[in-house]
């Protein structure tokens, strides 16, 4: 049995989460107690009738004693030949606060005596033990339900077949630089399409930018540079068993040079790993 366990900050996207991959086959559960997880995989993974892909949903409304022991309990599944892997939804704290001022909704945490941003730090203190053993952090301070939905698509349903998930994401440095990166790449200094004016309406994607793009020997040699770093240190990741890697490449807008950039490298790797992604942020 294969068990995704899904947590994450209130208000982060974690039910669109559960809800996505409910409707690709997985058995799922929300709100658990994480005491009981060792006993509910027992229970699913039964003989007579083993359920081959479930995701349970464990959130800071768990007793404060059970999430600092998060740590064994995985172990135990460990112990018991049970893989499992922690997909952790996070958001900055200013986005979280307006999303629940803005649907009238009660964060769990909060109380007479406890104001919404103290409930958001707090839920954020109480989940750091599942946290820090997370297997794919995905932020979505930037991200619609509809591109939560298709990364985690692309990304667990991916996963499940065989090796190391990669995803490359472009982004615009004017609108943040994604938390959830493990690598991430300036090209601001590269020269900007956007200032061509029959090419500021498109993307890195068309082939009129891609066109003048590389004709320029500082767009080659960034290339070539970023390719022979990530073809030494991928695999690296990949013998420390890690089953998600992000390489994200940043412009100004996040919609000429990385878009160029990520669109080149996935096709680059796309030939040597199974599961390659690609999400540009900043085009949705």
């Amino acid at each position: 049995m294969k068990l995704v366990i899904v947590s994450g900050l209130s208000g982060s996207g974690k039910s669109v989460a559960l809800h996505t991959l409910e409707d690709i086959g997985f058995y799922c559960i929300d709100n658990l107690p994480a005491g009981l997880l060792n006993a509910l995989a027992a229970e699913l993974d039964t003989e007579s009738r083993p359920v081959e892909n479930a995701a349970v949903g464990i959130d800071a409304r768990n007793l404060p004693q059970s999430l600092q022991h998060f740590s064994e309990i995985q172990d135990e599944l460990k112990a018991r030949g049970i893989a499992s892997e922690i997909l952790f939804l996070t958001c900055d704290s200013d986005t979280l606060i307006k999303r629940f001022s803005e649907t009238r909704r009660r964060h769990p945490l909060s109380t007479d005596r406890i104001s919404l941003a103290e409930a958001v730090e707090l839920e954020r203190a109480l989940l750091e033990p599942i946290a820090a053993r997370a297997d794919l952090f995905i932020d979505t301070s930037q991200t619609t339900v509809h591109q939560l939905r298709d990364l985690v698509l692309k990304r667990v349903q991916h996963r499940h077949s065989s090796g190391l998930s990669l995803l490359f994401e472009s982004f615009g440095y004017k609108h943040g630089i994604p938390t959830d990166a493990d690598f991430v790449f300036d090209a601001r200094c590269l020269p900007n399409p956007h200032w061509q004016p029959d090419l500021r309406a498109l993307t890195g994607r068309d082939a009129a930018v891609i066109e003048y793009l590389e004709g320029e020997s500082r767009v080659a040699k960034m290339y070539t540079e970023l390719c022979g770093f990530l073809d030494n240190w991928i695999p690296a990741f990949e013998a420390d068993n890690r089953s998600y890697l992000t390489v994200a490449v940043g412009c100004t807008g996040g919609q000429h040079r990385s878009v160029y950039l990520i669109e080149r490298l996935a096709a680059h790797f796309g030939n040597l790993y199974p599961n390659v992604v690609t999400h540009h942020r900043e085009l949705s």
